[in-house]
C-alpha cells in the first residue's frame, strides 16, 4: 500500500510541476461542430484560429451527407480488424482514390495517422539497415522509429549538408536499405521542406524517401497533392503517411501510400493495422466526399492560399514577430510559455479561440501562439482576428502601443 501511495503522491508532484512552471495545458468543451466559428459550453461564439480544419470540410454538407449515406448502407461499425472481416467496399475504394490522389501504386487505411507512422518502419527495417531523420520530426514518426531494429540517425532541421552526412555515415556502416523520413511540412513552424533536394541527394546514395503528408494533404500544390506536388517530385516519393483528420474531412484515420510491395508487407506485418479496428464505414465514406469536391475543383485550396497570405501580412504589420514563410500554420512568437498563456487568454477575452504552444511540444524559449487559416474564414474574420491580437499585444506589452 505504502509504495501505492508513494507512486501516486509523485504524479501529483509532477503535476504540481508542471503548473508551477506554466506548462499545464487545460482543454476547452466545444458544443456544435467545427467551423470558422465555434460555442464554448458558456454559450460564447469565438472565431476558431487553431484547428487543423484547413479547407473547411470538417462540417461541410456534402460531407455530412456523404456519413450520414455510409452510416445508413454500411453501418456504425465492424467489429474486426481488416483481415478478419474489417474490409468494406468502401475501405477498398478509399484505398483506391488515396492512391490516384497521392500519385501511389497502392494504400493502407489505419486507425489513425500516429498508427501510420508507428507502424511503418519496423516490418520495412531491419538492424542490417539504416533509418535517417529530421530533428524536427513528428512525435509519430519518432516513437515509430523507436520500434524498429535499424541504426538511427537525426540531421539537423532542413539541414541538406547534414542530411548528406548522415548518409554518408549510414553508407560507410555498410547499410543494406536506407531510408530518410521528413515530415513534408513541420506542425509546429509550417516550414515546407525541400523535398527537390532532398530527393536529389537521396538518389544520389540509392537511399528511399518518405514523408509526412498530415498538415499539406489536400491544400499544398497547385492541385492540393501535397508537398511532394509543390516541391516538383509528384509520383517520386517511396513512401507517403498521411491522416484524414484535418485538411481531409477532420474526424480521424490516416494511410500508407507507397509501392505496392510496401503496402502488401504492411498489410501483413504492421501491427497497428492488424490489431486495430477498421476505420469506421462513415468515416470512410465521407473521405471519398472530400476527394470527390478536391478533384472536382481547386476553389477551396485557392481561397486558403488567398486568406494565409493575406493574414500572414497583416499580422506582421501589426507588430507581431511571426516565422516566415507560405504555409497556413502561422507561428506568433512569443519565446515566453507563461506570456504565451496570458496573450491566448487575452484573446479569449476578445472573442478568439487561439491556442499557445510552449515547452514541452515545442523548445524551451519558442513558446508561439499557433494561428492555422482555414479556407472556412472570411476576410471580416480574419481583420477581426488581427484587431484582437493588437489589442492583446499592447495590454501584454508584446508590441508598441499606435502613436
Amino acid at each position: 500500500m505504502k509504495q501505492a501511495k508513494d507512486f501516486y503522491d509523485h504524479l501529483s508532484g509532477e503535476l504540481q510541476a508542471i503548473r508551477d512552471a506554466g506548462l499545464y495545458k487545460t482543454e476547452r468543451s466545444i458544443t456544435g461542430p467545427q467551423g470558422a466559428l465555434v460555442h464554448l459550453e458558456s454559450g460564447r461564439e469565438l472565431l476558431n484560429l487553431c484547428a487543423n480544419n484547413y479547407l473547411g470540410l470538417s462540417s461541410h454538407p456534402q460531407v455530412i451527407a456523404a456519413a450520414h449515406e455510409a452510416l445508413s448502407s454500411h453501418g456504425y461499425g465492424l467489429s474486426s480488424v481488416r483481415f478478419i472481416c474489417g474490409t468494406q467496399d468502401l475501405h477498398k475504394t478509399l484505398e483506391a482514390r488515396l492512391s490516384g490522389f497521392l500519385g501511389t501504386e497502392d494504400t493502407i487505411l489505419y486507425a489513425a495517422a500516429f498508427d501510420a507512422n508507428g507502424g511503418l518502419f519496423e516490418p520495412l527495417l531491419g538492424e542490417e539497415d539504416a533509418v535517417i531523420s529530421d530533428e524536427l520530426n513528428h512525435a509519430s514518426i519518432i516513437d515509430g522509429i523507436r520500434l524498429c531494429k535499424a541504426k538511427r540517425y537525426r540531421y539537423k532541421h532542413d539541414d541538406m549538408a547534414d542530411l548528406q552526412r548522415c548518409l554518408e555515415e549510414a553508407r560507410d556502416t555498410g547499410a543494406r536499405f536506407t531510408l530518410v523520413f521528413t515530415d513534408g511540412v513541420f506542425s509546429m513552424d509550417g516550414t515546407i521542406a525541400r523535398l527537390d533536394q532532398i530527393r536529389e541527394i537521396t538518389d544520389r546514395f540509392g537511399a528511399l524517401l518518405g514523408i509526412d503528408e498530415c498538415h499539406a494533404s489536400g491544400f499544398l500544390g497547385r492541385t492540393g497533392r501535397g508537398t511532394h506536388e509543390y516541391r516538383g517530385v509528384f509520383g517520386k516519393i517511396d513512401i507517403i503517411t498521411g491522416t484524414l483528420g484535418k485538411a481531409l474531412g477532420g474526424a480521424s484515420g490516416g494511410f500508407t501510400s507507397g509501392r505496392r510491395e510496401v503496402i502488401e508487407l504492411l498489410r501483413q506485418r504492421s501491427r497497428p493495422y492488424l490489431f486495430s479496428n477498421t476505420v469506421a464505414p462513415m468515416i470512410v465514406g465521407a473521405s471519398i466526399a472530400v476527394l470527390d469536391l478536391l478533384e472536382g475543383s481547386t476553389a477551396l485550396r485557392d481561397k486558403l492560399e488567398v486568406n494565409t497570405a493575406w493574414f500572414r501580412q497583416a499580422i506582421q504589420a501589426a507588430g507581431f514577430e511571426i516565422k516566415p514563410g507560405t504555409h497556413p500554420i502561422v507561428p506568433i512568437m512569443v519565446h515566453d510559455a507563461r506570456l504565451a498563456q496570458a496573450l491566448s487568454a487575452k484573446l479569449l477575452e476578445l472573442g478568439v479561440y487561439a491556442v499557445g504552444f510552449f515547452f514541452p511540444v515545442v523548445p524551451k524559449g519558442q513558446a508561439r501562439i499557433r494561428v492555422q487559416i482555414s479556407a472556412g474564414h472570411e476576410l471580416a474574420q480574419l481583420e477581426q482576428a488581427v484587431a484582437a491580437f493588437a489589442q492583446a499585444g499592447r495590454e501584454l506589452g508584446l508590441i508598441k502601443a499606435t502613436p
